[in-house]
């Protein structure tokens, strides 16, 4: 039951619930799936480190899948096994190096399509990197995993601060 004084109608406030949960689901997350309440010591020292060590971990896994799937948050439960867990054979032959992959999850086909979306980008990226600083670079590769938060914006650098005087 939901009892309200607010003005707004009911979809309305259940999307604001949801976007609440939704800015709560990624501590969950940390806690359950990635250990970050799993470890205790009593060196402080270490235990920030371990910290630090997971939240940089969830982030650049938090950024591969949202260059995988942009429009979409995946929790690491799902997204792990779905984007880690396929066996892979590496083939040579004829002077040519092969890595065949055999995905036994039901959605293989979507996970080839991403993950060659996801090739095909960072060569283009790396082809043009020439002529790109390395925060021009970030910010193509956070414009395309954030498309949902820019609207199809682009990021650009910040521009630097001028030097005390």
């Amino acid at each position: 039951m939901l009892i309200t004084s607010l003005p707004q109608e009911i979809l309305t406030v259940a999307q604001w619930y949801r976007d609440r949960a939704d800015a709560e689901n990624p501590f969950d997350e940390l806690k359950n799936h990635w250990g970050w309440g799993g470890f205790t010591t009593r060196d402080l020292k270490r235990c920030r480190f371990m910290a630090r060590i997971t939240a940089l971990t969830y982030n650049w896994w938090s950024l591969f899948v949202r260059l995988a799937n942009p429009h979409q948050h995946t929790e690491a439960i799902t997204s792990r096994p779905l984007l880690l867990q396929a066996p892979a054979r590496v083939t040579r032959h004829a002077g040519q190096t092969r890595l065949i992959i055999s995905h036994p999850h039901a959605q293989a086909a979507w996970v080839e399509q991403v993950c060659r979306e996801i090739a095909a980008f960072f060569k283009t990226l790396r082809q043009t990197a020439e002529q790109l600083t390395f925060r021009q670079c970030w910010c193509r590769i956070l414009s395309r995993a954030l498309v949902k938060y820019l609207r199809g914006r682009e990021l650009q650098p910040p521009t630097p601060l001028p030097a005390p005087a």
